[in-house]
Formats: C-alpha cells, structure tokens, sequence
C-alpha cells in the first residue's frame, strides 16, 4: 500500500498560494548528494516514523520533498509498505538516464535494509500482481484478468507486448493508457520493464496465446538473465 508519492518539486502548472516553491539547483556531485541525503534523513527518521507511527504521513510531506530535491529536484519518490520490512522509501528517476548517477549514488550510500525501512532506486514490483485491484471510480479492474500478447526479440533483448483486460473499452483515454502500463510495473518493476519492454500497446480483443502477468514476470526475467545489463548501454 502506498502512504504517498510525490515529485521532489511541484510542478508549475500546479499554483501554491501559500509559500513559492524554490528553485533548487541540481548538485554538481551525486556521491556528495547521496551523502548528504542520507546524513539529513536520519536526521529527521524520527519525525518520520512519529508521523507513520500516527498515520499521519502529510506531517512530513514538504520535509520529504525538501530532502529528495536537495538530491536532484527532478526526483520522484514514495513511502510504501514495504515487502520484507515495515516500510519502503523508493527514489525513482523513472529510467531518466540523466538520473541514473543521483539513483545510483544514493543506492550505492544507502543503510542496510532493517525491519523498519527498506530502500529501492527504482519501483519495485509487487509480490504477486495477480492479487491487485484497481480501483477507477466505480469500476474495478482486477489485473489477475489482464492478459498480455508477447512478441519476444531474442537479438535485441527486448519484448513487444500488447495488454488486455475486458474492461480497458470502458475507461477514457488517460484511464485506459494508465491500466495499460501499470500492469507491466507492478509486475516487473520500474527498471525491468523499462529496460526490457520495447513497443506496448492495447489489445482490444484478448489475443490469440495471451499470458498472465506471472507467465510473463517468468519470461521476461528469463530473458534479462540470459542478457543482463542495460539494453542499449554498457549501465
């Protein structure tokens, strides 16, 4: 369950009447930003668990944003629950390789996961997203009845896939879009499916030898194991 997730800075086309959100410059040294993070966030952890602890995340919101930017302000990042421990704090560059150094650096400086936190550079999957509805107003969309069409490029090390769910022909336009690509990270997670999934589309008709989402967690892992690394770059 996610408690929040944000841009490090807010966007302009979102008006604050309250105070201006500063400019913040983008630091010369990702290694020294990732440092510095870290230093401030233990600095304010206990404020932290105090407001997850109340259920009162919101407390801590502009502090989060403040820390995150200081790092590089183009930064997306979330407080989840977390898999192995009580809570996750996830960076996301989403697969932005100007980011990749900041991600990298604040990955590489990270504490040792521990039963309260766990730390990710990029949006994990879910343990099994078979599991996970979607909520869209009234509708709700069960991804374990998503099916997906793959067209495997064993050369590129990449995957063409079209997804369907019967009830993608009733959403608009961005609702559809959105519950095109959000199966695909939940079950691959940010970085896979970026560095794995070439071409996506919408089937509207459930195609002939569709898969489910495990099937292809499984043939997608499959495929980044016998060809590891960054397609298109030397990571």
């Amino acid at each position: 369950m996610r408690l929040f997730r944000r841009r490090a800075t807010r966007t302009p086309e979102v008006p604050e009447v309250r105070t201006a959100w500063p400019d913040q410059p983008v630091p010369p040294d990702p290694e020294a930003a990732a440092t510095e993070f870290w230093r401030a966030w233990f600095d304010l952890l206990p404020e932290v668990n105090a407001a997850l602890g109340d259920r009162e995340p919101q407390r801590v919101e502009y502090a989060l944003c403040r820390l995150v930017a200081r790092l590089h302000p183009d930064l997306h990042f979330s407080l989840d629950r977390g898999q192995r421990a009580v809570y996750a704090l996830v960076l996301s560059g989403q697969e932005d390789p100007r980011l990749r150094p900041y991600t990298d650096a604040w990955r590489a400086a990270a504490p040792e996961d521990d039963a309260i936190w766990e730390y990710h550079d990029s949006v994990p999957p879910v343990p099994d997203p078979t599991e996970v509805t979607v909520n869209l107003g009234a509708r709700r969309i069960a991804l374990g009845d998503v099916r997906v069409a793959v067209l495997v490029d064993e050369e590129a090390a990449v995957v063409d896939v079209a997804v369907h769910h019967p009830g993608l022909a009733g959403l608009d336009e961005a609702a559809r879009s959105a519950m095109t690509f959000l199966p695909l990270d939940v079950t691959l997670g940010e970085r896979l499916a970026g560095e794995r999934l070439r071409r996506v589309e919408v089937a509207e008709n459930e195609p002939e030898g569709a898969i489910t989402l495990l099937e292809l967690r499984d043939l997608v892992r499959g495929l980044d194991r016998r060809r590891p690394g960054p397609v298109g770059g030397d990571g």
